[in-house]
């Protein structure tokens, strides 16, 4: 028999240890979530069109949510970005940590010490969402996860993206990783404009690693006619995420969702805010397009206020900065304008305006609208290429003149 002293000397250490891994179990779960709070996921939507950045819809836009593994697009971008520079190829190794290997689900299973491929990296990240691969790319990037999430923070700044932290590669929870579904859909069409080649990876539906076949997580791309892109994302806090890209008649728009109840609820959801896009954009009408002023993807841009500050009746003005072949060409001409003369267009709307000429040629027209009358003279002294124009007293119905 233990004497008492004895006794409680010997249980002492043992109920430290006890109390030890309840305490290391209770930090493990709250950092995988486990132990996450009820649900507090904010729902938002937006739809753009593609091409200009005209809000077709929008709910929310600009309130800051967990973005979980929507994160994952500004990872792919970094990839892309590297690729682009001919820091890797897709056939580069990237080695894999042991950190890396213990990242929890949706993984691949990594195991420390081991290797993979650039291309495969870029396939389990796009359809797999897989943590262990975000890790390991952020890692071979910049050493640290850390210092990773840094560069991800800067690069999304500078890209117009001013809502938007991360503190992570991956999505996975973190007090302090949040954006928005604006934000979200102004990393969208820089992933389409700045790395077009690379946005197939998007529309992959599945792929194989050490003989495992992975599907993707975003079913849209089988139920939705026309739907070939982006990305799905989800963590207790956030609810269910969705950036969605689709394409008929050659338009393309771009879809986010914030905070939906459930992956089925999501995607009906999603589908539905698509459609009132494409019919938005396929009215008959035949009313211009109006577009916010989005700012340039730079380290210079600079928010533009589309709300005016001055009184309607002064907010008769615009200018034009020159008419284009394409939407695009006319939607980039603005924005370098408000790049160029952001002290007098702050407050203005991108308008592009469809031209029919007697030969057939079709131009799109760039103007900034909704300013002062002295502001558009002194946008023009700014620019070379610049015509001052009276327009109506507001965007909508500055819309309905040519």
């Amino acid at each position: 028999m233990i004497p008492r002293a004895a006794w409680g000397q010997s249980m002492k250490p043992a109920s430290n240890i006890l109390k030890n891994i309840i305490l290391c179990t209770f930090f493990l779960c709250m950092s995988t979530g486990v132990l996450s709070t009820p649900a507090q996921a904010k729902y938002a939507s937006l739809v753009i069109d593609a091409d200009t950045g005209e809000i077709l819809h929008a709910t929310n836009e600009e309130t800051r949510n967990y973005p979980a593994s929507l994160t994952k697009m500004m990872t792919l971008y970094m990839i892309f970005d590297g690729l682009e520079r001919k820091r890797w190829s897709l056939s580069t190794k990237l080695k894999v940590s042991r950190r890396a290997a213990r990242q929890p689900a949706s993984k691949l299973g990594l195991r420390a010490g081991s290797t993979i491929t650039v291309k495969q990296a870029i396939l389990a990240l796009a359809t797999k969402s897989a943590n262990d691969v975000a890790t390991t790319v952020a890692e071979n990037i910049s050493g640290r996860e850390r210092n990773f999430a840094l560069k991800m923070t800067a690069k999304a700044r500078s890209l117009g993206m001013y809502k938007t932290t991360f503190r992570n590669a991956s999505g996975l929870p973190h007090r302090a990783q949040m954006s928005t579904a604006k934000d979200m859909s102004i990393l969208a069409r820089a992933l389409l404009r700045d790395f077009p080649k690379y946005y197939h990876y998007f529309s992959t539906q599945s792929f194989r690693y050490n003989g495992v076949k992975y599907s993707t997580h975003n079913k849209l791309l089988k139920t939705y006619p026309g739907a070939d892109g982006f990305k799905t994302g989800y963590i207790r806090a956030s609810g269910f995420n969705l950036v969605a890209s689709a394409k008929r008649k050659g338009r393309r728009i771009i879809g986010v969702v914030f905070g939906g109840r459930s992956s089925k609820q999501r995607n009906r959801h999603m589908a539905k805010l698509l459609d009132k896009g494409f019919a938005r954009i396929f009215n008959q009408t035949g009313a211009p397009l109006i577009a916010k002023a989005t700012p340039k993807a730079s380290s210079k841009a600079k928010t533009i206020n589309t709300t005016s500050r001055r009184t309607p009746s002064h907010d008769t003005w615009g200018v034009q900065v020159g008419a284009f072949a394409k939407v695009s060409q006319a939607q980039n001409a603005a924005e370098k304008a408000i790049d160029k003369a952001s002290r007098y267009l702050n407050g203005g709307n991108i308008r592009i305006v469809k031209l029919n000429k007697r030969s057939g040629k079709v131009l799109h027209r760039a103007r900034i609208v909704g300013i002062s009358k002295r502001d558009a003279y002194r946008t023009c002294r700014v620019l070379k290429d610049c015509m001052e124009l009276r327009t109506a007293s507001s965007p909508e119905l500055a819309s309905r003149l040519n």
